[in-house]
């Protein structure tokens, strides 16, 4: 079903989905007008710079090193700039939350105790139509402060404090600019997802927030060089001229998940300077693009199973503690990454172990520099809250730890070989399980699945597929000597297949679809997403 709604401005834009809930209230004319003339002003450059990722990939999979830019030296050389001072509500951001922003997580979220919630209508939010246009109508009236649920069992959820700054901080994570809107088309073309998230949450919101004494801030992802970077701050700019806001306003933390990015950090906070409150160490889509780049480049860029490629691996130290000092030079927020354990109620020793592992690794964040870090349950908050508290004692943060003694090293930060640990059987099954899983949520809607006492996303469910591509492609053994071929995981997918707990409505049949192509395939889609969304998704 489709219709055609006449914008303010008298463009035709059409909407090639089926009616929800509350549509109209999210694409008035005047939203659509808005909307329609952020397409028409970048569909170009977001063509280009797509293709550019494209040009860039084919180099490296020839053998083409990713280095410090030397037309940029001058940006990285320059200690005469800093980004913007901090935005209201961003001067704290110890212990963020992420989650999707349906109704009952955005409550909990809110309700956490964290500092800021990280709303994503990306990785952890599968877009559907319904979720698209609910996770906006969710955002307006947690704003006004008029959200409620009601579960299955009878449960009520409402927000607690008196007023928005008792909450944390909103941070809306649109879409990555490779994804479309294929429900909303304007001049017969379908819309970056990533501007209709944007676009509909500050036109909505900009001067709602303001006048609460916040902003509209965001989470920018998948970046892949400082000339996005640049696309995303021109998209600010219209964006602010065109509802008549102060240039600035718009407050956006970039996440560094991406190989190519991380030679380019410092880029990336110059081409953002006014808009720019941080960067963030997305560790899960930063593995999944150093497979990405490099899967048919050898044993030298071949990882261990998943649960070995820990944040103390020498490449994603060198990261890491590469993102620290950039922020910092430049009077920056440091974001850390996201601890994904969910808790058990039933398994309360499992508990304590996993506890204690992210208690760890927000000591070594704390340590390293980052003035805060992610959670995904709101059971996770206090023990990361401790931990900052700790570290940062009386203050906000710890911007003026400069980190001085960390060097840029490109070595360091390809030292993919430096990583300890095998390739098992276990391993891969576990990969096609969380892939398969996975994909199977993400098909009914649900872009963050619980799966095995971890929150896993679209990143995540990324490395799955993409080790299990690289191995194969690169004839990697296992620990007992075996070699990684396509029949043979195709022997264990039908396995764990077969394993899987079925249930009425259930989307596994197209899973298997999903995960066969993306993971056994000749070819290598660059995001799993694409093929999921064009054949299955409404």
């Amino acid at each position: 079903m489709s219709s055609t709604v006449e914008a303010r401005t008298g463009e035709a834009v059409a909407v090639t989905a089926a009616a929800v809930e509350r549509q109209e209230e999210i694409l008035t004319p005047e939203a659509l007008a808005f909307l329609a003339e952020l397409h028409r002003a970048f569909v170009g450059r977001r063509q280009e710079l797509l293709q550019r990722r494209q040009e860039r990939r084919g180099r490296i999979s020839n053998g083409v090193d990713p280095d410090f830019l030397p037309e940029t030296a001058e940006v990285r050389d320059d200690f005469s700039w800093s980004v913007a001072p901090l935005a209201p509500g961003l001067e704290d951001r110890r212990v963020e939350i992420t989650g999707p922003c349906d109704r009952k997580m955005t409550i909990n979220a809110l309700n956490s105790g964290a500092k800021c919630w990280m709303a994503d209508l990306e990785d952890s939010s599968t877009p559907s139509w319904s979720n698209v246009i609910g996770g906006q109508v969710n955002l307006i009236d947690a704003i006004e402060r008029r959200i409620d649920f009601t579960a299955d069992n009878g449960k009520e959820y409402r927000l607690g404090g008196q007023a928005l700054t008792d909450l944390p901080t909103i941070i809306v994570r649109p879409r990555g600019w490779h994804l479309p809107e294929r429900h909303l088309q304007i001049d017969g073309v379908p819309i970056a997802g990533s501007l209709v998230d944007f676009g509909l949450y500050f036109f909505h919101n900009a001067k709602r927030l303001i006048e609460l004494g916040r902003g509209p801030y965001f989470y920018l992802p998948k970046l892949e060089s400082h000339l996005e970077a640049r696309l995303w701050n021109d998209v600010f700019v219209l964006a602010q001229d065109l509802l008549g806001i102060p240039q600035g306003t718009i407050r956006a933390t970039v996440l560094i998940e991406t190989i190519t990015a991380a030679f380019e950090m410092e880029e990336i906070l110059y081409e953002l300077r006014v808009h720019s409150s941080g960067l963030n160490a997305g560790r899960w889509d930063y593995i999944f693009s150093v497979i990405k780049n490099f899967r048919e480049r050898g044993p030298r860029f071949v990882l261990p199973d998943r649960d070995r490629v820990t944040m103390t691996a020498p490449f994603m130290r060198a990261y890491t503690e590469l993102l620290v000092r950039t922020c910092h030079r430049r009077s920056a927020s440091a974001i850390g990454g996201m601890a994904a354990f969910i808790p058990s109620r039933r398994d309360p020793e499992a508990n304590e172990v996993a506890m204690g592992k992210v208690r760890a690794d927000k000591t070594r964040e704390a340590g390293d520099g980052f003035d805060g870090s992610w959670v995904a349950h709101p059971d996770l908050v206090p023990v990361a809250m401790a931990v900052f508290d700790e570290a940062l004692g009386g203050v906000p943060n710890q911007i003026e730890r400069l980190r001085e003694d960390v060097v840029p090293d490109a070595a360091a930060l390809l030292d993919v070989a430096g990583t300890e640990g095998d390739i098992t059987e276990r391993g891969i099954r576990a990969n096609v399980e969380v892939g398969v899983r996975y994909i199977e949520s993400w098909l009914r809607g649900n872009g963050a699945a619980a799966i095995n006492n971890l929150m896993e996303d679209a990143a995540t469910a990324e490395i799955s597929r993409s080790q299990i591509w690289q191995w194969i492609n690169s004839e990697a053994r296992t620990d007992t000597g075996r070699t990684i071929t396509r029949e043979w995981v195709g022997t264990l997918v039908e396995e764990e297949f077969g394993a899987l707990d079925r249930f009425e409505g259930d989307r596994f049949d197209d899973a298997k679809e999903v995960f066969t192509e993306v993971a056994l395939g000749e070819d290598y889609p660059t995001f799993l997403t694409l093929p999921a969304y064009a054949r299955f998704l409404c």
